[in-house]
């Protein structure tokens, strides 16, 4: 049952991410979808059914990819987000801290291949 609501609740705010720029859509279906796979079969075939959000699931799913305009969202996202604290915190610390921790998701979507880059590659092998 907690995995039905914490699926739930990680759909709602990919729903949300989707108006609202500073929210990331696809990481938090990989969550839900998870959540679901776990706990609801049910859920889980209609989240991956869906027409707005399946694609993005199956791609994660099938080739570890995204698309590139869900990549440039996220490192863009991050970026604004990441300078607007780095303004709004006072102590060096903090600001060093936020740097550090920042890294690791950074260097993770950037080396992440997009969906368009394997579609391109897979045409290429099959000629």
């Amino acid at each position: 049952m907690l995995l039905k609501i914490i699926g739930i609740i990680f759909v709602v705010l990919a729903t949300l991410g989707v108006f609202l720029p500073l929210l990331p859509t696809t990481p938090f279906l990989l969550v839900a979808s998870v959540c679901f796979a776990k706990s609801s079969p049910k859920l889980y075939k209609q989240l991956n059914n869906n027409k707005v959000f399946g694609p993005l699931i199956r791609n994660w799913e099938e080739t570890r990819s995204i698309p590139k305009k869900g990549k440039a969202i996220a490192l863009v996202s991050m970026f604004v987000t990441m300078s607007y604290s780095m303004i709004i915190l006072k102590p060096w610390y903090l600001k060093l801290l936020l740097i550090v921790l920042m890294i690791g998701p950074v260097i993770f979507i950037y080396r992440l291949p997009t969906t368009e880059s394997l579609v391109i590659e897979q045409k290429q092998q099959d000629e």
